[in-house]
């Protein structure tokens, strides 16, 4: 294979075929590959800014029974840390996000055996009434089909009935890797692959906006890194033509503090800033009809994601007033909103907040008044 035609090809908007995007990944100088990323960019996202956004994450309840190899949050049924969230703390909980100038909750769970569609719907309707203004960000493709599964209902059915009630938009929680052999390594009590994405084509059927995940650096191969963005990419391909389908790929790093795949698998993430920088760069070539591309600095910290910026990310993410998932198998990063904006400006950008739908948004003033540097 050709590098120079393998590069033309892709500022061209042109698929790249799995092979050829392991090509470019294996054997392209990094600066090349951060500068045909970039310039993918500036045709994506004209304008130039990089837009990150507030908002909170808030876990419905930690009871899940798939048993995620990764996973340090969850409890399973009958323990005595398990949870499930009451409505008083999501009021608690919202009322400081909308003070803090956020306008989105982004809330997931578990796999909780006993909470069905009517949990949710009723949550939903509820938390829309006592805060009409706040997005729901909420649950995830696996949700979504354990949901199904208890109800013995169609995805069609639980999202139309969900987005009715109030979800706003669908996170791309538990891709990790579109792969079913890996999935049964690290992840085999949720949905397959190709559930996965058939959730989410259903998703973009009924006009909900979604997002995309990948996590890697644990048992994946590097082809299997490459079929996943094919198979995103493909879903995509088939939204319909009215619909915005998947805003935002946000591809991040395995964290293995504490968790089952490092303490009895031996799985550790080893994964470079140069490696990251590349999957980031490889994520906007491989995927030209995704528009925008987050660089987690959750999890590869302020450096390698302001990096990232030049090498075809546009997006930071949320300053996330609260998370608690990655965060407990190690992530150790945090901004508030001044440094997310401070960091993006030393990376050369104008930040811009942004709402779910990559909506520019004016800083609310109460957040700039408070002493509390969120």
């Amino acid at each position: 294979m050709n590098l120079d035609g393998l590069y033309q090809k892709a500022l061209d908007f042109e698929f790249l075929s799995i092979e050829e995007g392991m090509f470019l990944f294996t054997h392209a100088p990094l600066t090349e590959l951060m500068f045909v990323a970039d310039e993918l960019r500036k045709k994506q996202v004209p304008h130039g800014r990089v837009t990150w956004q507030i908002d909170r994450n808030v876990n419905t309840t930690n009871v899940c029974t798939a048993n995620c190899k990764f996973c340090n949050f969850y409890r399973i049924p009958g323990h005595s840390e398990a949870y499930i969230t009451d409505i008083e703390t999501y009021k608690k909980k919202i009322s400081e996000t909308l003070r803090f100038g956020g306008d989105q909750l982004l809330l997931q769970g578990g796999h909780h055996p006993k909470l069905g569609l009517s949990f949710y719907t009723d949550l939903f309707r509820e938390l829309k009434t006592l805060f009409p203004d706040i997005k729901l960000h909420t649950l995830g493709p696996p949700e979504v089909a354990h949901i199904c599964k208890l109800e013995k209902m169609s995805h069609h059915d639980v999202l139309k009935a969900l987005k009715e009630a109030g979800m706003d938009s669908l996170p791309g929680a538990g891709a990790e890797i579109l792969i079913d052999r890996v999935r049964r390594l690290i992840s085999k009590g949720k949905c397959g692959s190709d559930e996965w994405l058939a959730i989410m084509h259903e998703a973009h059927k009924l006009d909900i906006t979604t997002s995309a995940t990948m996590m890697f650096g644990h048992v994946e191969t590097l082809e299997e890194r490459f079929i996943h963005l094919a198979r995103i990419r493909e879903v995509q391909a088939m939204k319909p033509e009215s619909a915005k389908g998947f805003l935002a790929f946000i591809p991040w790093t395995f964290q293995d503090v504490d968790t089952l795949l490092a303490r009895i698998r031996g799985v550790h993430n080893l994964t470079t800033p140069d490696e990251y920088i590349r999957m980031i760069a490889m994520s906007r070539i491989m995927l030209p009809n995704v528009k925008n591309v987050q660089a987690s600095w959750l999890t590869v910290g302020k450096q390698t994601a302001q990096i990232c910026l030049h090498a075809g990310a546009n997006d930071w993410g949320s300053i996330m007033i609260e998370e608690n998932v990655v965060s407990a198998a190690g992530a150790p990063h945090r901004f508030t909103y001044r440094t997310m904006q401070e960091a993006i400006k030393e990376a050369g950008f104008q930040p811009q907040l942004r709402n779910q739908q990559y909506e520019w948004r004016e800083i609310p003033q109460a957040i700039v008044e408070q002493v509390i540097d969120y």
